[in-house]
């Protein structure tokens, strides 16, 4: 159900990795829990972070949520898009509607993510189907 090129935290982050570089986003399952989104506070490009720190955060009509990063690193870029559209995470979580670019600290730490097999299944327990 999630692409599978890219790897996933169990907080509903996902991460692909491009380079030396990896690109942000939350899960089609994170967007679909949190209902319509209508808020995103990015992160400030230049802000470093470490893997499981809060990256941003995401307002719906139904909660605020923390957005973790999969990895650490520095923000490098962010999209700014979210800023007018936040919508854009409901309607396309794995495409056009990334977060953020983060300049990979420690490329190591992307094998301690999940793959999309393991997702999937995480999110098939947690719901309890």
């Amino acid at each position: 159900m999630h692409p599978a090129d890219r790897r996933y935290t169990k907080t509903h982050e996902w991460l692909k990795v491009e380079g030396a570089e990896g690109r942000v986003g939350i899960t089609h399952h994170a967007q679909d829990h949190l209902g319509d989104v209508v808020f995103v506070e990015l992160p400030a490009v230049g802000k470093q972070v470490k893997q499981g720190e809060q990256l941003c955060v995401v307002e719906s009509v139904k909660a605020v949520a923390d957005c973790y990063s999969p990895a650490s690193g520095k923000v490098v870029k962010v999209n700014k898009r979210l800023a007018d559209s936040p919508e854009l995470l409901n309607k396309d979580p794995h495409g056009e509607a990334w977060i953020a670019v983060i300049e990979l600290g420690d490329p190591g730490e992307v094998s301690s993510l999940l793959d999309s097999a393991s997702y999937d299944k995480f999110c098939e327990e947690e719901s309890g189907h």
